[in-house]
């Protein structure tokens, strides 16, 4: 069995706390994201958010039901799903049902291929799909992942430039219900 068959996706834990703060410094340097967590935010008040919004309760203005995940082999965080019950109107644009990310030490090891797909049968098990997945074209890594999981570029849909900037378009994918 190789390292990305034993990927499991599982929730933050309040442990989790330090593992985080290295996480996200890791993909600060790619200008993205790990935790989705505002500055200033408590740890434990983090995880309460995030289970609030996985039940879909007190969901503040365009968020929807969702579910934050850790990818986690061997016992070592190796990544993160945010996974998206619903779609709203930005999320059709930008953002899609899942979004994914690999710490930049961990990548080329098929982990963005495990997460993509674990996330998928999560979201066919709540009844979803097909499932949009939005990618920016400047990232052939996750283009590659995108296609692997069975995704379709929108013909559809012109590509387009986030925030109106002339640099890479973001493209959008549908993965059809297995």
């Amino acid at each position: 069995m190789s390292d990305a068959d034993a990927l499991v996706l599982r929730a933050p834990l309040p442990s989790d706390e330090a593992v985080a703060r290295e996480a996200q410094a890791a993909l600060a340097a790619d200008g993205f994201d790990f935790g989705l967590r505002p500055e200033g935010e408590p740890w434990l008040a983090y995880l309460d958010r995030l289970d609030r919004e996985h039940r879909g309760e007190d969901l503040p203005p365009g968020r929807v039901a969702s579910t934050f995940l850790y990818a986690e082999v061997g016992g070592r965080v190796v990544g993160r799903a945010s996974i998206r019950h619903t779609l709203t109107d930005t999320l059709c644009v930008e953002g899609g049902h899942v979004g994914y990310a690999v710490l930049p030490a961990e990548r080329r090891r098929g982990y963005a291929t495990a997460i993509l797909r674990r996330s998928l049968a999560i979201l066919r098990d709540r009844g979803v799909g097909p499932v949009l997945v939005t990618c920016r074209e400047d990232n052939p890594g996750s283009l590659e992942v995108i296609r692997r999981c069975g995704g379709v570029l929108d013909p559809g849909w012109p590509s387009s430039h986030p925030d109106g900037d002339q640099g890479a378009a973001l493209l959008r994918f549908w993965i059809p219900p297995a």
